[in-house]
């Protein structure tokens, strides 16, 4: 398998983002309480990724197929961070194949600044992830809470990228 290739989303990519949004919101069935619309849908408003300045929307390719995406915006929990990994997904065939390692990293170097990174309750092989990619990411310099609350509930690791 070939280096992903990590770019921002266009236009065109909104449909499979839209997509892959779906599977990932499946996967996440068990931490994540959702139901299907009528149309046997979770949905996911994307729109502002391309309307708000501050929301970027990223997808991975793998020998140009979708592989995954991540989503980020500025609604984090803590007032002295500034960027939130809303939604990061890598389809299970590129799991465990540094897709979602080069991805998150691409994510980081393209939006610099104090960052939040998210997990709910019960998702544990995301909270070894992020912990595993942040550590290599940052040289270990990172904080980690654990916030049960109205701003967050579950693991959240701070870091702060803004110098090169």
């Amino acid at each position: 398998m070939t280096a992903p290739v990590v770019r921002r989303a266009t236009r065109e990519d909104r449909t499979p983002l839209q997509r892959m949004l779906e599977l990932y919101q499946h996967d996440l069935s068990h931490v994540w309480d959702q139901d299907l619309d009528a149309h046997g849908e979770y949905g996911y408003a994307l729109d502002k990724y391309w309307s708000n300045p501050v929301c970027s929307a990223f997808v991975f390719l793998v020998e140009g197929r979708f592989a995954g995406f991540g989503l980020v915006d500025d609604r984090v929990s803590l007032p002295e961070n500034q960027w939130w990994m809303s939604q990061f997904f890598v389809l299970k065939k590129y799991r465990r194949a540094g897709v979602g390692q080069a991805g998150a990293r691409a994510i980081f170097d393209a939006v610099r600044g104090r960052w939040e990174i998210g997990q709910m309750p019960g998702n544990d092989a995301a909270v070894a992830f992020w912990r595993r990619v942040i550590d290599g990411y940052t040289g270990g310099r990172y904080v980690e809470h654990l916030l049960d609350d109205e701003r967050w509930r579950g693991h959240l690791q701070c870091f702060d990228n803004a110098a090169p």
